[in-house]
C-alpha cells in the first residue's frame, strides 16, 4: 500500500523533530511532501489523484481543508494534529499528541464521514457567516509569528472580546435562513464539538455528527449585559434551526464574512450550504 504524508512546517506544533517522530510512527516507505505556501496542499492532493492509497496530513485545520478540497480520488485519509487547535482529528477521537495520533492511525480502522459544502467549498467540521467568521478574520489580521506560526487560543479570546465590543455587545438579525427565519449570525456544524478552546469542546450543536447532514445554529439576537464587573449573556435566544439538513440557503442584508474550518473566505451576500454525505474515508 503506497502512502504520502503532507506536512505544513509552519503549523503551530510542527517541528522537524516532531515530523521525524511522526514519520517513524507511520507505516514504512512514506513519501513526505512539505507545503511552502497556502494552496500547496490542495495542489499536492489533486496531483496525487488515485496514485496512492493513503494520505496522511500533519498540520492544522487549514491544511486539512486544503487537502479535502484537492482530492480527486477516494483515498484513505489520516489527520495528525499539528495546529494550535486541530479540531478535525480531535473530533474524530484521535489523541492530541501528534506522535500518539500517528501511532493510532498506523493501527487504526477506517470509517466513512460526511462533509459540508458552502458555495462549492468543502469543510470538515464547521462553517459560519457573521460573528465567528469575523473573529477568524480578526485573528488572521494579527498576522503570524516570526517562525510563521499562527496566534494561539489567547488571541482568539482577546479578539472575541474586541469583536463583541465593536458591535457594542448587541447583535441584531442581519441575515435570513431561507424558509426558516432570521438570525444575527449563523453557525453550521458537521460534528460536535463545533470547535475547541484549549481542552474544552464548545458544543453549540451537540447533535451534529460526522455520519449525518448539517446542523444549523442561528441566534435571533444576542445581547451581553454587565454583571458585577463581568459580561454575561443576556436575552440571547439560541436555537438549532435545522438538524441533519441536506441544504440551507442564507441571504445576508449586507456583505458578511464567511469562514470554513477556521479559514476566511471573504464576504458574501448569499451562501448555499450543502451536506455531502458519505464523502470520504478517514482512519481513526
Amino acid at each position: 500500500m503506497s502512502s504520502v504524508l503532507i506536512a505544513n512546517p509552519y503549523a503551530t506544533n510542527v517541528t522537524e523533530e516532531r515530523l521525524a517522530a511522526v514519520v517513524a510512527a507511520l507505516p514504512q516507505g512514506l513519501e513526505v511532501l512539505r507545503t511552502r505556501a497556502g494552496g500547496d496542499a490542495t495542489t499536492f492532493a489533486r496531483e496525487l489523484g488515485g496514485g496512492v492509497d493513503t494520505v496522511y496530513v500533519f498540520s492544522g485545520d487549514g491544511t486539512y481543508n486544503e487537502v479535502l478540497n484537492g482530492l480527486t480520488a477516494d483515498v484513505r485519509l489520516g489527520f495528525i494534529p499539528g495546529g494550535g487547535t486541530s479540531v478535525l482529528p480531535r473530533a474524530l477521537g484521535l489523541p492530541r499528541d501528534p506522535v500518539a495520533a500517528a501511532k493510532a492511525l498506523a493501527h487504526g480502522h477506517t470509517r466513512r464521514i460526511s462533509l459540508g459544502r458552502v458555495n462549492g467549498r468543502r469543510f470538515s467540521f464547521n462553517a459560519g457567516i457573521g460573528l465567528d467568521a469575523e473573529l477568524v478574520r480578526r485573528v488572521d489580521l494579527i498576522g503570524r509569528k516570526p517562525d510563521g506560526k499562527r496566534a494561539g487560543d489567547l488571541a482568539f479570546v482577546r479578539e472575541g472580546v474586541k469583536t463583541f465590543a465593536s458591535h457594542r455587545f448587541h447583535l441584531e438579525p442581519t441575515l435570513e435562513l431561507v424558509g426558516i427565519g432570521r438570525g444575527a449570525f449563523v453557525m453550521v456544524a458537521n460534528c460536535s464539538p463545533y470547535t475547541y478552546a484549549g481542552r474544552v469542546g464548545l458544543r453549540f450543536a451537540p447533535d451534529a455528527d460526522f455520519a449525518g447532514g448539517l446542523d444549523i445554529v442561528a441566534p435571533e439576537r444576542v445581547r451581553l449585559l454587565p454583571v458585577l464587573g463581568w459580561w454575561a449573556l443576556g436575552r440571547g435566544r439560541h436555537h438549532v434551526r435545522a438538524h441533519d439538513a441536506d441544504r440551507v440557503e442564507v441571504r445576508c442584508d449586507r456583505p458578511l464574512p464567511l469562514q470554513v474550518d477556521g479559514e476566511d473566505l471573504g464576504d458574501v451576500t448569499e451562501a448555499e450550504f450543502e451536506a455531502e454525505r458519505d464523502a470520504v474515508t478517514v482512519i481513526v
